[in-house]
């Protein structure tokens, strides 16, 4: 079940791409939404501005030319002839309400300011009076006046007495507009935006909150190109406007710039909403599309699957499992051909296992008649020999010797072959210590009388008690030891036996002074019939050793095999499986 299937890669894949589609979408069209937003706040910032200037030009012009018609009027020219400053301030107030002004001043025609209106009371004629020479310096009529708080555009008119080409000045008359919290508000509502008057460091009139006017003075007036800002984009009171400014003539004055600011935040509010819609609609996708990729997987992955569990039949040796190839598709024809492949692997299988079988069984006749045939050729020859009438009793005995060596080996060989074909089942586990296992095959090596010189040790570490099949042990050290005997010197042969504890486990090596295991043999050395330097050997010693170890669940191994000697490793568990211990209770 490892790795990732198909399906998820195709679900994953459907995700990521409909995830990234999403958020490129939303990107973009919060981009795009953003920069049309902001081009159109721009364009209305430049309406704005483009409003008030042309209103402003029509205002200057209304106002200048009623500067010049009051200035003309024959009531100013008798009051100004009066030279009286209590009379020329009553009468001043009736000319004051006809302009319809925010301000209006009479100075004689040597500079003394004569009267004075204006809508703030805090203005006075002394104020007027210090004002008033700066704009007789100049040659504009136009000018602006900062006072008390309140910022006027004025218009001087000169007063003449007769015609103005007789140039016979009797005073000055200045008209002017206060830009005051109407006129801020007036043009916010046109504009639709904030509004503000800023004045040198100081914001005359606005629209904005006190602590917006306080960051918008903080605001460099200028862009780093020199001229006022168009369309730049400033943090007011947590809250990012667009600004454009209208730069105001005050020659000789500080500079007068109309502010107008739109609210970047808040025209673009919608898009949160906006947000939300195209996420949902990309979760919808999501989902829609991954309901859509698991019913087309499916259909396309089902076939898949079904070949992979096939495969993992076959894996498991199962030849017979289903595979239906449903349509015309290519999954169906790899179906098709992997279900004839496999029924090929059967066949050849059965084939296979035919032919090695054939082959195992004729190697093994060919050994069993071998050395059957050995066996019983002597047994003929010396019971033949056993006729004669002229033979001693010495040679009687030598006869029957040989004889008995003959049928023990047959003996064996069907033993081995028996037991090489026994079942683990046969097990007879009892408890009891594994040494006297070894002794016993210790004593059985030396009842061979070709073996008694050969000095063989014994040595222990720790308990090797446990369940076995005691019989099957011995029999398995005794063959070890009988090849190790075989192997080593008849005059100097040692062989020592150790056994040790390795937790549950106990391991015992037989280790000789031989010249070690032939190359031809290293390789097969465990399989049936192998055997190699031996006059009258099976080749079933050590299959025999293997198998009985086995069934033990334990196991044997050449250690190390050299000119100086070979050991092997045996490794057996102290405890055995509870089918095994409870079938040797039922036995015994």
């Amino acid at each position: 079940m490892g790795g990732i299937r198909l399906r998820t890669k195709f679900l994953l894949s459907m995700v990521v791409v409909s995830a990234a589609l999403t958020f490129t979408t939303l990107l973009v069209v919060r981009h795009t939404v953003q920069q049309e937003v902001r081009l159109g706040i721009q364009h209305d910032l430049e309406n704005s501005v483009s409003a008030f200037h042309n209103f402003q030009q029509q205002r200057e012009i209304t106002l200048e030319r009623s500067a010049a018609l009051l200035a003309d009027l024959p009531n100013v020219r008798a009051l100004m002839t009066t030279r009286d400053p209590a009379t020329i301030q009553d009468a001043s107030r009736d000319l004051w309400q006809l302009a319809g002004s925010d301000l209006l001043l009479l100075a004689d025609s040597s500079g003394k300011v004569m009267a004075l209106q204006a809508t703030s009371p805090e203005i006075t004629v002394r104020q007027g009076q210090d004002f008033f020479p700066t704009v007789i310096s100049r040659e504009e009529t136009r000018h602006w006046w900062y006072v008390e708080g309140h910022l006027y555009e004025v218009f001087l008119q000169d007063i003449y007495f007769g015609p103005a080409s007789g140039r016979q000045i009797l005073g000055y008359l200045l008209l002017g507009y206060e830009i005051d919290d109407r006129v801020a508000h007036d043009l916010s509502r046109v504009a639709a935006s904030e509004v503000a008057f800023r004045y040198g460091d100081l914001i005359v009139r606005s629209t904005l909150k006190p602590a917006q006017e306080s960051e918008l003075l903080r605001v460099a007036p200028r862009t780093a190109a020199g001229g006022p800002p168009q369309g730049d984009q400033i943090p007011l009171g947590g809250e990012t406007f667009l600004a454009t400014a209208l730069e105001l003539p005050t020659p000789g004055l500080p500079a007068l710039n109309l502010w107008v600011l739109k609210s970047f935040d808040r025209a673009t509010a919608f898009l949160s909403r906006l947000n939300e819609l195209l996420l949902a609609l990309g979760l919808t996708a999501v989902l829609a599309g991954g309901l859509l990729v698991f019913l087309i997987s499916h259909t396309f992955t089902r076939p898949l699957e079904n070949l992979v569990a096939g495969v993992r039949a076959l894996e498991q040796g199962d030849y017979a499992y289903p595979l239906p190839a449903q349509g015309g598709d290519e999954v169906a024809e790899v179906t098709g051909t992997f279900d004839r492949m496999r029924r090929n692997l059967q066949k050849t299988q059965r084939e296979l296992l035919d032919a090695e079988r054939l082959a195992t069984i004729g190697r093994m006749a060919s050994s069993i008649s071998h050395d059957l045939r050995h066996s019983l050729a002597a047994v003929m020859a010396n019971a033949e020999f056993l006729c004669e009438s002229n033979l001693t009793p010495g040679q009687r005995e030598d006869l029957y010797a040989e004889i008995r060596i003959a049928v023990n080996q047959m003996t064996e060989l069907i033993e081995s072959l028996l037991e090489f074909s026994r079942t683990r089942e046969s097990l007879r586990p009892t408890y009891g210590d594994v040494r006297s296992a070894a002794d016993r095959a210790v004593q059985g090596v030396k009842a061979h009388p070709e073996f008694q010189r050969i000095r063989i040790r014994i040595s222990g570490e720790g308990s090797s008690e446990g369940w076995f099949d005691f019989k099957k042990l011995e029999r398995a050290l005794l063959n070890l030891l009988l090849n190790a005997c075989e192997a080593v010197p008849a005059d100097s042969g040692r062989i020592d036996i150790g056994l040790r504890r390795q937790g549950e486990s106990l391991e015992i090596r037989i280790a000789d002074n031989g010249p070690g295991i032939a190359d031809a043999v290293r390789d097969r050395l465990f399989e049936p019939f192998v055997s190699h330097g031996k006059e009258n050997g099976t080749g079933m010693g050590l299959t025999v050793v293997q198998k009985i170890l086995q069934d033990h669940g334990g196991d044997v191994a050449v250690e190390h095999t050299s000119a100086s000697g070979t050991t092997f490793r045996v490794s057996i568990p102290l405890n055995p499986s509870a089918e095994n211990i409870l079938a040797g209770r039922r036995v015994t």
